[in-house]
């Protein structure tokens, strides 16, 4: 049955809320409609009888006096049907359109109380509102007085001029919600139509935003927003396409170069040398390579096992493996745990290591402390340190200030970014800072272990 319901609901957003409005309006219109229908039958009732009611008063005061004639004379306007009839049924007086036969069979209580009623026994005189009046005494005669029922007194016809109201009235409702709410959704159709224009090579496009601070303003304006991210995020992706293009065509062109020449003159080449500058350029490829699957996954968020990692063993594992040439000194707190991926966590202090030593003059600087809540790990060189205007920029792939020594000491110019991606999805910072004694300190924040 749910399903059913379901299938018959209005496929749009514009038919269900005007199927919903005239739902309420219904609801609220019926029951308001019943009860004023029985109010207007019921005032309408009260004006009828009130004229039967006071012409049977005037007649039975006429039978207790004595004074009722034969031919019963009808003095209330629209009350021309009048009897007195007998205990035994006996019609004792009438006025002339009466007739000789009793019109109703309404037993009048006692005690001069009337009854009304209404009842189209006959069809001549038809359909008649009447009312009972007992003249004199539980015994005494009962007289009748009526007058012929029309269509604009009548009941049925009430309740089929309150029903129309009613059913009018949902209708305007409808027809209301579903010019409101065309006119609310026109801007959204207007949404709709600009984005089907967008693709991916018209991303600079935006939506035209209305004035105002409604929703549909947020609406757009959220979407623009979006725009603006997927348009940068497909501009740094083709920039990365493009660079990785040509980080990985440097060494395969020079590898082709060695091995056509090779081939040209295999005399005059000396085939360890060439196995050996042929194997540094593969090292150089897969570095690039495992540099590369290393930021895809963690772009990716794919869900890893974290644990509580204290940084001071970490950063003392990894100086004890390393064979640096500039020498490394450390000052590490103990017990700074952070909440991550160990073996994340020390690919991006290696590639901050990394990087020092390539710059560094004497000496390399390590330290791991607790500051404001956070853990901070700062690795620092006295290199010739960064220009404040490239600290942005060293943290994006393929970045190189110095591309001819970064390439000469093997740097693929992916360290910087996956330190960075590193540290932005363990939900920290990484930040370049100012030395007085000169050179470069990368310092990064991570949130403390609970």
């Amino acid at each position: 049955m749910g399903n059913y319901l379901l299938r018959l609901r209005p496929r749009w957003i514009r038919g269900r809320l005007t199927m919903l409005s005239v739902v309420c309006a219904l609801l609220i219109l019926v029951p308001m409609a019943v009860v004023m229908s029985q109010v207007i039958s019921e005032v309408i009732a009260d004006v009828a009888w009130q004229d039967t009611q006071q012409q049977a008063v005037l007649v039975a005061a006429a039978v207790r006096a004595g004074r009722l004639p034969p031919v019963i004379k009808p003095s209330v306007s629209g009350v021309d049907l009048v009897q007195v009839v007998s205990p035994s049924g006996h019609v004792l007086a009438a006025s002339p359109a009466a007739g000789s036969e009793p019109m109703a069979k309404l037993i009048a209580p006692p005690g001069g109380s009337m009854e009304d009623g209404q009842t189209c026994a006959t069809a001549e005189p038809g359909c008649l509102r009447i009312t009972a009046l007992r003249a004199d005494g539980p015994q005494s005669a009962v007289v009748y007085a009526a007058r012929r029922t029309t269509t604009l007194t009548s009941t049925t016809f009430v309740d089929s001029i309150v029903a129309a109201q009613a059913a009018v009235l949902a209708a305007a409702v409808g027809w209301i919600a579903w010019e409101v709410t065309g006119r609310i959704l026109r801007p959204v159709e207007a949404v709709r139509s600009q984005l089907a224009t967008i693709t991916l090579n018209h991303l600079s496009d935006r939506i035209a935003e209305p004035e105002g601070d409604d929703e549909i303003a947020k609406l757009i304006h959220t979407l623009n927003q979006t725009l603006l991210r997927l348009e940068r995020a497909t501009h740094e992706q083709r920039r990365f396409v493009t660079d990785a293009s040509h980080e990985l065509r440097t060494p395969l062109a020079g590898l082709r170069v060695k091995l056509e020449e090779a081939q040209m003159y295999p005399q005059d080449r000396d085939v360890d040398g060439l196995l050996a500058e042929g194997l540094g350029d593969l090292d150089r490829l897969q570095a690039i390579m495992g540099d590369l699957l290393l930021l895809a996954g963690l772009e990716s968020s794919a869900s890893t096992v974290r644990e509580k990692v204290d940084l001071a063993d970490l950063t003392r594992t990894e100086l004890g493996r390393r064979a640096d040439r500039v020498p490394v000194l450390a000052s590490l707190t103990e017990g700074v745990t952070v909440e991550g991926v160990s073996g994340q966590l020390t690919r991006m202090l290696t590639n901050l290591l990394d990087n020092a030593q390539r710059h560094a003059r004497e000496r390399v600087e390590v330290e791991v402390r607790r500051n404001r809540g956070q853990a901070v790990m700062a690795v620092c060189d006295d290199g010739p340190g960064i220009p404040e205007a490239d600290r942005e920029r060293i943290f994006e792939r393929f970045t190189r200030l110095d591309t001819a020594r970064s390439r000469e000491h093997g740097g693929t110019g992916l360290g910087l970014a996956i330190a960075s991606e590193v540290v932005r999805s363990h939900s920290g910072t990484i930040a370049v800072l100012d030395r007085t004694s000169g050179g470069a300190c990368f310092e990064v924040r991570l949130p403390l272990a609970p």
